[in-house]
């Protein structure tokens, strides 16, 4: 049996700022490619983690261009839903979403949080959970979600796919996560993570598998997205477990589609700003200044840009129009 599985490919109809190819159509391109590793592979069955949308309302143009391509996948695909699938991190939103449409027109199969699905190929027979993304899944609390506990007899072999922060190291600290080594005890040979898009790769630990291979789509400009290729996960079940990355052969070099202008852009203002503040705090005693002759001072301080005095000045006279109840 062979199955592919990839995650966080977030179909929109925009480009962000911070790329400069057009989007919808690179996504087009990817999932075209998608579908020709399918034939050209002979996969039995395709498995997708998550945010197939990068939101639950998205246009019924652009839900039709993609159907069309995810109809010319001539294999089962599977999905749990992701945050930005549903509304409000409730999967019980799904069938006021998108990605409920095409669970309804049998294009895409949803994997719901009490399904037990059975895939089958010859002698080989997995037995397929999964978890959809909630709000609090990745709470201490709430670790046996991406635990499976029992394991049907007659099965070669147990998936499990989440939508989570699963990691295979410690993350920053105000953003729950959930760490594999937390997990291991799981009877799943195999647990399939998105949600964290710059994946971690294959980890095995005790003959058990842990696969995020990272999101289809680079939404950000931060280095490591620049630096990553989009890869799928490629699973061959046979007598024992083989799985392989394979890059996506039309996805372009990080730094010919993601713009680092406007963030290089803002730290050159933040950085002027903060030499701005320094240069008025050794020139100005601000405790015995009213408001009026701070922005005198701030107007006649030399050796600063006009451009940083403007901005200094706006955020003065906004912070000003805020406390008279404007409500900017």
């Amino acid at each position: 049996m062979r199955i592919l599985f990839l995650t966080d490919t977030h179909i929109r109809g925009t480009t962000p700022k911070n790329r400069t190819d057009n989007l919808p159509i690179t996504l087009m391109n990817k999932f075209k490619e998608i579908v020709k590793i399918v034939k050209d592979h002979n996969v039995d069955f395709v498995l997708h983690g998550g945010d197939l949308f990068d939101r639950p309302d998205i246009s019924v143009s652009i839900v039709s261009s993609f159907a069309s391509i995810l109809n010319d996948i001539k294999v089962p695909v599977y999905i749990v839903c992701g945050n930005h699938d549903i509304y409000g991190h409730n999967p019980d939103t799904i069938n006021r979403t998108m990605l409920g449409l095409l669970d309804s027109l049998n294009i895409i199969n949803i994997i719901n949080r009490d399904d037990t699905i059975f895939l089958q190929k010859d002698d080989i027979k997995v037995q397929l959970t999964g978890y959809p993304y909630t709000y609090n899944i990745d709470d201490e609390n709430n670790r046996d979600n991406y635990i499976v506990k029992y394991v049907s007899k007659d099965v070669n072999y147990a998936i499990h796919m989440v939508h989570g922060m699963l990691l295979n190291k410690p993350f920053i600290e105000d953003i729950p996560y959930t760490l594999i080594d937390d997990i291991k005890s799981t009877k799943a040979n195999i647990t399939l993570s998105g949600h964290y898009h710059s994946g971690f790769g294959i980890i095995n630990i005790d003959e058990k598998y842990f696969i995020n291979p990272g999101s289809l789509i680079r939404v950000t400009n931060s280095l490591s997205e620049i630096n990553r290729i989009p890869q799928v996960a490629l699973i061959d079940l046979d007598e024992t477990i083989n799985i392989r990355l394979m890059n996506l052969q039309v996805a372009s070099r990080g730094e010919d589609v993601l713009d680092r202008q406007e963030i290089e852009n803002h730290v050159f203002k933040s950085e002027r700003l903060l030499e701005f503040k320094q240069s008025v705090d050794e020139a100005i005693n601000f405790e015995k200044l009213e408001i009026n002759e701070i922005l005198m001072e701030i107007s006649s301080v030399e050796g600063i840009s006009n451009e940083v005095k403007e901005e200094a000045l706006r955020r003065i006279a906004l912070s000003q129009m805020k406390d008279l109840g404007d409500g900017l």
